[in-house]
């Protein structure tokens, strides 16, 4: 049979050259062994990461009563674990380079879980801060690790597809979460409510761990302080990469502050909620899953700058309209408010994997340590302008960050215009 037929080799002219035939591509791909297993497994682990991650932010209010603290010193316990995911993030990616993706991913839930199921026994405000920030440091491994997973496992055709599933676990990880919390504090306390966040994150963790298939493509690395240092320096050094990391940093600012304190907002006169109904506020979630699915329609439309004004220009909307002490006109700013974050967030996150040449996964890295310190300034800064001026307060504190979204994409404006990078994302 001529090797043209097997597929192994090819002969090239009289001398008969043997020039092996390319490898086929072993990586995953949908309908292919492992796709639908791995789809899931990561689905489940963006689930019980946010469930987890935001477990007390519809709790607050009932945080405050059992502690006695203000709503300021209650939105430590969600501060605290964004901001341990923050600080944590760019060493897991690091650690994953080492160590292999699934391994950090599985350490991680495995430690978020077991600190999850502490959590209702925390005897005081300060001891469940702690417990919080444990927690928001075990959890970076997960978002450090995903994508490098799935970009080294699966087809790059199929990559995009493959993300948005984690991605929209994430969202309804996020959102379930604080809607269950909601329904069971209700009925038995907050305590009950985490607990059973606890629980439903323990059975995501073992399914993830059964489900995602064996990594066949990666390659360990060697932990290299002076090359990741260098990268590091190199990213934050970049005009266009500062500007974007600045840009989602101010963007979660302004989406944590509101969502940290709006349980206080319902709950209160003149609107009076119950817990359980303040939960379900958050399935407001899923505008912002139907507007970062269309922000890339909208970067098509209007650019990259115009999209990002755009969205500022709607969650400014949002804020304003959220201050009528009109319940529809609440949750209609709380849309907007949702629906200009995530477009933001969508357009300015594409756009850093989109400039950043090398070192992508630290790029990436950088951008989410800077989106998550901006859910813990936007949750702490945000319950004391609320503890000091009310809801107009924290609605005060949105408009500035959003004041300040619009001041760094005029400046890419500029520079763009000045031709210091003509091509410039914002």
């Amino acid at each position: 049979m001529p090797a043209a037929d097997t597929g192994a080799s090819t002969t090239v002219g009289a001398d008969a050259v043997t020039v092996p035939a390319a490898a086929p591509d072993s990586r995953m791909t949908p309908g292919g062994p492992g796709y639908r297993r791995m789809s899931l497994a990561l689905f489940l682990a963006g689930v019980a990461t946010f469930a987890l991650l935001y477990s007390t932010q519809a709790l607050l209010p009932l945080v405050s009563r059992d502690f006695a603290a203000t709503a300021s010193a209650a939105s430590w316990t969600v501060s605290a674990a964004t901001g341990g995911l923050a600080l944590f993030v760019l060493p897991m990616s690091a650690l994953s380079e080492r160590f292999g993706r699934r391994t950090v991913m599985t350490a991680s839930l495995a430690v978020a879980v077991a600190v999850g199921l502490l959590v209702p026994f925390a005897p005081s405000l300060s001891a469940l801060v702690v417990l919080r920030a444990v927690q928001g440091a075990a959890l970076a491994g997960l978002p450090a690790s995903a994508t490098a997973y799935l970009a080294e496992e699966v087809r790059p055709g199929a990559l995009i597809t493959a993300i948005g599933l984690f991605v929209a676990g994430n969202s309804v990880g996020g959102m379930s979460g604080r809607i269950i919390t909601g329904w069971v504090a209700q009925g038995w306390g907050w305590r009950v409510a985490v607990g059973t966040i606890g629980v439903i994150a323990v059975g995501c963790a073992v399914a993830f761990r059964l489900l995602l298939p064996a990594p066949r493509h990666f390659r360990a690395g060697s932990l290299r302080p002076r090359v990741l240092a260098r990268t590091v320096r190199d990213h934050l050094s970049d005009p266009l990469l500062g500007r974007l990391y600045a840009i989602g940093a101010l963007f979660m600012t302004v989406f944590g502050g509101v969502y940290t304190v709006i349980g206080y907002r319902l709950t209160e006169e003149p609107f009076g909620l119950p817990q359980g109904i303040v939960g379900s506020v958050f399935l407001v979630y899923l505008v912002g899953t139907v507007s970062a699915s269309a922000a890339g329609r909208l970067v098509c439309r209007l650019g990259r700058r115009g999209a990002l004004y755009l969205a500022g220009g709607t969650t400014t909307a949002g804020l304003l309209l959220s201050l009528a002490p009109s319940l529809p006109s609440v949750l209609l700013g709380l849309v907007l408010i949702t629906a200009g974050f995530f477009a933001g967030h969508a357009v300015a996150s594409s756009a850093v994997s989109h400039t950043a040449k090398r070192g992508r996964a630290q790029a990436a890295a950088l951008y989410q340590s800077a989106y998550y310190i901006g859910s813990s300034t936007g949750s702490a800064v945000g319950a004391v302008a609320f503890h000091a001026g009310g809801w107009g307060g924290t609605v005060g504190m949105g408009l500035l960050a959003v004041l300040g979204v619009v001041t760094v994409t005029l400046a890419g404006s500029r520079a763009a215009r000045a031709g210091r990078r003509p091509l410039a994302a914002a």
